[in-house]
């Protein structure tokens, strides 16, 4: 992991197809929403702490953390009512503050980051479900100012999939003690998403995370849910038209 400053970040194209390489079926969603933080802190330079935000209903939690840095700022943002992670998560835009000392947005957030020693962050929105009410973020919290470059905001751009597919299952998970139909939804997504994977691993000699952008891409240009892309593939053997 990139503790220090002096610690490189992890390549990221392995981590990134070890993180194709899980199975949706085996791991909870709690582990992959974990999963996916420490990978992201791991492959992001400026020494983070990751965090991955969840609004229901625009009441946002922290989901998974990788340390108590990026807890706290997450629980100043929530208590302001604002900040960069909720403004990713309710509008879908990314959100990069470059420097936290001069950014002139926040102002009753930001020098409380800069005093914690967040220096700059990428909050990065998850496509989730607006029928659900539920959106959310995966936040990078640097040590250091300008942390971020082309190359790693792409990076996290290819994490946030995995944590949105992650996150509305967990949703659904938890949605079932209300009902139980959801947990069998749940599962049901989880396999199809795998089978489709399977499916373009072996018809395209993807690697696993390459088959899993081709369907998160889809998901995003056609605006439809991700295990809908993944269904209609396994159903008719052909990829939805964007």
């Amino acid at each position: 992991m990139a503790g220090t400053d002096d610690s490189p970040p992890a390549d990221a194209t392995e981590v990134l197809e070890r993180l194709g390489r899980l199975s949706l079926r085996e791991l909870s969603m709690e582990s992959l929403l974990q999963t996916v933080a420490d990978l992201a802190k791991s492959v992001m330079p400026g020494a983070p702490e990751a965090s991955v935000t969840l609004l229901v209903r625009d009441r946002p939690t922290t989901i998974a953390s990788t340390g108590g840095l990026a807890t706290a700022l997450d629980e100043v943002q929530y208590d302001r009512g604002h900040g960069p992670c909720l403004h990713a998560a309710r509008t879908g835009e990314v959100v990069e503050v470059r420097d936290t000392r001069t950014d002139g947005r926040w102002p009753d957030y930001l020098p409380r980051a800069a005093e914690a020693g967040n220096l700059s962050s990428l909050s990065l929105p998850l496509a989730v479900d607006a029928d659900a009410e539920l959106t959310g973020a995966l936040n990078v919290y640097a040590r250091r100012p300008d942390a971020f470059d082309e190359e790693s905001r792409s990076v996290g751009t290819r994490f946030a999939p995995y944590a949105a597919v992650a996150a509305g299952n967990l949703y659904a998970y938890q949605s079932a003690r209300d009902m139980a139909d959801n947990l069998q939804i749940a599962l049901a997504s989880r396999a199809v998403i795998d089978q489709a994977k399977g499916i373009l691993m072996e018809r395209h000699k993807f690697t696993a995370d390459q088959a899993f952008q081709v369907l998160a891409r889809i998901s995003m240009q056609a605006n439809r849910k991700l295990r809908d892309v993944a269904d209609h593939l396994v159903a008719t053997g052909e990829l939805l038209s964007p």
